[in-house]
């Protein structure tokens, strides 16, 4: 049995509750800005009882010949649209989901919601440059929190046009040249997240050449982050929350790459929750690709990942639940306790830490 293993228990004898996922975060270490290089952000290793402070770049020495990264390939776009209603009204959209037919899904922030059939004029509007969304409904259905609009032209050349880089709202100043390159992982493929995988933020070319060379393989999956990441869980009663919807792939290739590292006795590492939030979706609705609303909290059974790379997650956040259920609660307590006090940078432009799974029991 681990020795990490009574991390996993419960110490408060009773079923978890969002209030056991807050924490104290001095606003300092709210990291607004990328480390000057991307591996050298720092990297705590909670492999092991003890906590150990290392420099990312020194990931390959961590991890075994034959063990195998999974990186999650989505692009973040430049999906935040500022425009007007006919009543000129001011209103911002965040594009979550791009449909067939020029049709969008999209978080909206106006002062009061135009009503269905409503055109609203984006960024001046298509007579000025620009271009027009028209109001169709709600999404998934009538009552669903989303809008559905369609758009005069192609989403991904509008937003690539107009649109900006939809940083979280911890990040305080508005999107620059530094964040359209840096708030994107290297090898960025398939356009469609509004919020970016940032655990991989910290790989570069020569971290990749280096876990090369290591003989640790790679391998990638998709999951288009939505903005529902960032979305606050409402009710103490954890079990009543319900999960944000998105999409995403297995490839052929990954699945064979994870029953080849298997077979030879390596570590599926994820690199970030979407990447788990991927894999564990797979494996237990046994779906290659579609949209997943898996909540993973304390007890849930992980199949597939052995090992992950995450940055520090948002005190109450569906997030703190998922790393709490793959290391242990007090393990992961501890290792936030120790992040703070020795200053590491947090959420999606901060540091990283590196853990196993320890099953429960």
């Amino acid at each position: 049995m681990s020795s990490l293993s009574p991390f996993l228990q419960n110490p408060y004898h009773r079923p978890f509750t969002l209030s056991d996922f807050d924490f104290e975060l001095p606003p300092e270490l709210i990291a607004q800005h990328p480390a000057s290089e991307r591996s050298h952000s720092r990297l705590l290793d909670g492999t092991s009882a003890e906590p150990r402070d290392r420099i990312f770049k020194a990931l390959p020495g961590l991890l075994n010949p034959g063990d195998l990264l999974v990186f999650n390939d989505t692009q973040v776009v430049k999906a935040r649209v500022f425009g007007e209603k006919a009543s000129g009204g001011k209103l911002e959209l965040l594009i979550e989901r791009v449909l067939n037919g020029h049709q969008v899904v999209a978080h909206m922030k106006v002062s009061k919601k135009p009503l269905v059939g409503g055109k609203m004029f984006m960024a001046g509007g298509s007579r000025n440059g620009g271009f027009d969304a028209v109001l169709l409904g709600r999404w998934p259905d009538e009552h669903g929190q989303l809008f559905h609009l369609q758009l005069s032209d192609e989403p991904h050349a509008l937003m690539e046009k107009h649109g900006h880089v939809p940083l979280p709202p911890y990040i305080e100043h508005t999107d620059t040249e530094e964040d359209a390159q840096r708030y994107q992982t290297v090898f960025a493929r398939v356009p469609g997240a509004v919020a970016a995988p940032t655990a991989a933020l910290h790989f570069d070319q020569a971290l990749l050449a280096a876990l090369d060379a290591r003989g640790v393989q790679r391998a990638s999956v998709t999951l288009h982050v939505g903005a529902g990441t960032f979305q606050p869980v409402k009710t103490e009663n954890i079990a009543e929350h319900t999960m944000h919807r998105e999409w995403y792939e297995v490839p052929e290739a990954t699945q064979q790459a994870i029953a080849e590292c298997q077979a030879r006795g390596g570590k599926v590492v994820a690199v970030g929750t979407t990447t788990v939030r991927t894999l564990e979706s797979w494996a237990k609705f046994g779906q290659v690709s579609g949209d997943t609303q898996i909540f993973i909290t304390p007890g849930f059974e992980f199949q597939v990942v052995d090992r992950l790379i995450t940055n520090f997650h948002l005190p109450k956040s569906t997030l703190m639940m998922l790393v709490s259920a793959f290391a242990g609660y007090e393990h992961i307590m501890g290792l936030y306790r120790h992040a703070i006090a020795n200053q590491y940078r947090f959420f999606s432009y901060g540091d990283a830490m590196l853990l196993s799974h320890v099953p429960p029991g």
